[in-house]
């Protein structure tokens, strides 16, 4: 299959990228987490701190700081265990899954995380977070520095930094479930996670950013991971100095790097790891796109230019002036919920839909490698909503403009009925939906700029984005609901995107709810 024609098949219809013959597999299914074995363990603190309100940053920040980060960015979090839905004759065992803070397609986290670390209580060196464990296994000892800044394209004081985050995918692990819809899902999730890490970045005191272009093969030699296998999407330097971007003007001035200069520099290392399947199927076009998506010369790296909107003559909606969220992001992680069935249809006032929509976008306001140097800080994706029964604004389809806090009016009335014809599952009832959003991006992903690097991008920008609104919606007491099971077409036509060159990314309901019957407990100190 084309590339075009595959990345097509994920949006134009969610079961068109699954075969009609693809069973799954429960029994062999891949653990939810990765297992290295036999190498040197760093043990992190269980004393994990469940309020961050009035945490102090440390100057010189230790391995209890990057653990407090990688457990609520990724750690396991807590058991739940859901009564199952049977039919009239069979009965069924209770679902029980370990759950994180982040959501996830299917509950099936198909990222691992590995930290470049230099801290003075660990050796120097690459390390992965052990989720199942809590505690980080040494990869390859050394400083990378110079390594680093030459994968990351001489755009970052990595000797500045603390650490990297690095944010992997490991294609199987959500494969077997999703077949080749999974390519789609992890670009998602990654986003998802890299936003709960640039949140918590802040709420410890560093200073952080984001890389969506590196030598990925230079990377990827430097954890000793398989590309056929994994590969990382994300890079997040964290220092304790502020401004390691503006002020670093590059040691190596303009020069270009390419991966397979790099990868000689290092010995090639694999370690064994489990991941239980004892039958993984062919992923053919995941590694395909991973292939036609990596960068091999720093010379590929490009910038993308202001996202443009066409509306001439359209009705404004003033939203009022409020004052940003203020939240224990700990509690709201552990508070956060996903409705299906559950959401309860009651009035929502202006000043909280105001209050949601300014903190999920102005938190998007972080250092990326997506604009030039000279451009401000943001991301490339906008955010559209269908809005009923909300105090002071009429029923409508709508555009929210960050830069003016104001909501564009598109097509007026009611159009739950609309949107719900065109869900391919019943799990969500919309009509108890005040507001139904969609992020929108590029209808292209930007693939003249960034060519097939450019869909990965957008998904994960578009994760992003997602996770404020969940943070955003469970500070003020409502919960949401990612989607991609939707017609985009529907949403599309709404609000007009086909003309702009756009297109419905995802679909995020968001509401008051109850909660639905489930046994859950927390798995922290």
């Amino acid at each position: 299959m084309r590339l075009e024609n595959f990345l097509r098949s994920l949006h134009a219809d969610t079961n068109e990228s699954r075969p009609p013959d693809w069973e799954v597999d429960w029994d062999d299914a891949p653990l939810a987490y990765k297992l290295y074995r036999s190498l040197p363990v760093i043990p992190l603190s269980p004393e994990i701190p469940l309020s961050l309100i009035g945490y102090e940053s440390r100057a010189n920040p230790d391995l209890s700081t990057i653990g407090h980060i990688l457990w609520h960015a990724y750690g396991l979090s807590r058991l739940s265990q859901y009564p199952a839905v049977s039919s009239i004759n069979q009965t069924a065992e209770p679902v029980q899954m370990y759950r994180r803070f982040v959501p996830s397609g299917g509950g099936l986290y198909p990222n691992e995380l590995y930290v470049y670390l230099k801290t003075t209580d660990a050796p120097a060196g690459v390390y992965h977070y052990d989720a199942a464990h809590h505690r980080l296994i040494l990869l390859r000892e050394g400083n990378f520095d110079s390594y680093l800044i030459r994968a990351l394209g001489n755009r970052c004081d990595v000797s500045g930094c603390f650490g990297i985050v690095f944010v992997s995918v490991m294609f199987w692990k959500n494969f077997y479930k999703y077949n080749n819809f999974a390519y789609r899902l992890q670009g998602l999730d990654t986003g998802v996670l890299i936003g709960q890490l640039l949140e918590l970045s802040k709420r410890f005191g560093c200073e952080s950013g984001m890389h969506f272009q590196f030598l990925d093969r230079a990377v990827n030699h430097l954890l000793g991971v398989s590309d056929r296998e994994e590969s990382v999407y994300a890079a997040i330097p964290l220092s304790a100095e502020p401004a390691i971007y503006r002020s670093y003007n590059g040691i190596y001035g303009d020069r270009d790097f390419a991966s397979v200069d790099l990868c000689r520099e290092l010995p090639v290392v694999r370690h064994d790891h489990y991941v239980r399947s004892q039958k993984v199927k062919d992923y053919a076009m995941l590694i395909k796109m991973n292939e036609a998506s990596m960068l091999a010369s720093t010379d590929s790296f490009r910038h993308a230019g202001a996202v443009k909107h066409a509306e001439s003559g359209v009705h404004a909606v003033f939203m009022p002036r409020v004052e940003r969220l203020s939240y224990d992001l700990a509690s709201i992680c552990r508070k956060r919920y996903s409705p299906e069935s559950d959401f309860v249809l009651n009035k929502v006032t202006q000043q909280e839909a105001a209050a949601l929509l300014q903190e999920a976008t102005a938190s998007l306001s972080y250092y990326n490698d997506l604009r030039s140097p000279h451009d401000k800080p943001g991301s490339l994706m906008s955010l559209y909503g269908c809005l009923y029964n909300v105090e002071g604004i009429p029923d409508g389809a709508y555009r929210y403009d960050s830069t003016a806090h104001l909501l564009r009016r598109i097509v007026p009335g009611d159009h739950r009925l609309r949107l719900q014809r065109g869900m391919s599952m019943d799990n969500v009832n919309l009509f108890q939906v005040p507001l139904c959003l969609h992020v929108a991006g590029d209808k292209d992903y930007y693939r003249s700029v960034f060519g097939y690097r450019g869909y990965r991008i957008q998904q994960m920008e578009a994760g992003i984005l997602v996770q404020r609104l969940l943070l955003a919606a469970s500070a003020i007491g409502m919960g949401g609901r990612p989607l991609l099971g939707f017609n985009p077409v529907i949403s599309d036509e709404l609000y007009k995107l086909t003309e702009q060159g756009k297109t419905s990314l995802i679909q995020i309901p968001i509401g008051y709810y109850r909660q639905r019957p489930r046994l859950e407990g927390g798995l922290h100190s």
